[in-house]
């Protein structure tokens, strides 16, 4: 067996300042939902200080995109390793604070739709005014302008005008919704890191900063490019589950076990699908109906069968050391366990939680957790005076309500 239980390890509770990468970076997130949070966590991971701005009526709370979550902090990932300040921008002098961080601040980040921030007067032109250097991200769905840049939506609407939604799910059946993980956080959270830092280094050169539009209807575009390109060129079918990527090539695949587990079967290269056939122990003859389109059915059929015979494990045992590219199908908790992400520490413990480690990983400057997720408005006047407020300035800021 590959699961193991995690080992002990100590927890972490205190606040560590990274040396990643981004070290010296200072990033203001105006907090939010879905991607603008997750871009927060991974520039904070690779050392970057980003301050989360939080709302006042949000004070002594834990966000998630999720709703509450019993105030378990397990589901609050997204928030690790960033201090958080309570602003009240509805009132000119919480107003002023924000503009005050932003003369500290390489970048700003904001996932409000478009014209939120220009009417509360913390929009890019008013930060500019303020920080020409300074680098203003925004995550939206739709993008800053179109006829749905105003509209609401999440993650399954960017995807569904995408295509993309289309062409996933089983032949004959509905399109499958996935997890929200290729608009919120590939095509929006991941886009506005890439776009963030790129702005970034283009500053140092021209001493100017820019507004980076990281819609995920666009990032989602770019993810399924081949996609495109393959329906353009012919060799993409818009029926569902037919396709070698989808589901429909039976070496591309999901089967069952004996036990109601799954093994994933990728076994795409000839030599691959040969070395799939000798485990099984069906005739190396197969190979040649591996690209006739019109005996994937039977083809499906016999390794299906096969694949009953045993249980997950034991199918696990046969393919390891092999090249066929088949694996098991891992629920949450079993991922956690498995040999190579504790041999990688894969997942880390952060305030007594396991959860995934910085990514990428880097040989001379590693990122490193720098803290779990505060509720909100819990470093206000720390956080403040770090960043160039003195003490009698956040006390009138608090007595005048401007921060909590």
């Amino acid at each position: 067996m590959t699961l193991h239980e995690p080992a002990a390890q100590p927890t972490e509770t205190t606040r560590t300042r990274a040396a990643g990468p981004l070290h010296g970076l200072r990033i203001i997130e105006l907090a939010g939902l879905g991607p603008g949070p997750w871009c927060g966590m991974l520039l904070s991971d690779l050392g970057a200080e980003v301050l989360r701005v939080d709302r006042p009526g949000d004070v002594g709370s834990l966000r998630t995109d999720l709703g509450a979550s019993n105030g378990r902090q397990p589901a609050f990932v997204n928030d690790r390793g960033r201090r958080s300040v309570a602003i009240d921008l509805k009132h000119p002098d919480g107003v002023e604070t924000v503009l005050r961080l932003v003369e500290q601040a390489d970048a700003l980040l904001e996932g409000n739709r478009p014209g939120v921030t220009e009417r509360l007067g913390v929009g890019p032109e008013d930060c500019a005014a303020r920080n020409p250097r300074l680098v203003y991200g925004r995550a939206t769905g739709w993008g800053q302008e179109g006829p749905l840049s105003r509209a609401a939506g999440h993650d399954l609407n960017y995807l569904s005008l995408s295509g993309l939604l289309a062409a996933m799910g089983p032949a004959g059946g509905a399109p499958a919704i996935p997890l929200n993980l290729l608009g919120d956080y590939a095509g929006g959270g991941l886009m506005l890191a890439m776009g963030l830092l790129a702005a970034l280094w283009e500053a140092r050169g021209s001493g100017r900063g820019q507004v980076v539009d990281a819609a995920m209807i666009d990032g989602i575009a770019l993810l399924g490019g081949v996609f495109y390109g393959q329906r353009q060129a012919g060799m993409h079918g818009l029926e569902r589950g037919t396709n070698m990527l989808d589901g429909g090539a039976p070496f591309y695949s999901v089967y069952e076990t004996a036990d109601g587990g799954w093994m994933a079967v990728g076994a795409i290269e000839p030599a691959f699908f040969a070395a799939l056939l000798d485990v099984l122990g069906l005739e190396p003859e197969l190979a040649g109906a591996q690209w006739d389109r019109a005996r994937w059915p039977w083809l499906r059929s016999r390794l299906s069968a096969v694949f009953r015979t045993r249980t997950r494990a034991e199918w696990e045992s046969a393919f390891a050391g092999t090249d066929a590219c088949t694996t098991p199908v891992l629920d949450l908790d079993e991922a956690l366990r498995h040999d190579h992400a504790l041999t990688r520490n894969s997942f880390i413990p952060v305030d007594g939680v396991l959860q995934p480690a910085p990514a990428p990983r880097f040989s001379r400057t590693p990122g490193a957790v720098q803290g779990p997720a505060v509720p909100a408005g819990t470093n206000t006047t720390p956080a403040l005076i770090d960043w160039g407020f003195t003490p009698p300035e956040v006390d009138a800021l608090r007595a005048a309500g401007a921060i909590v």
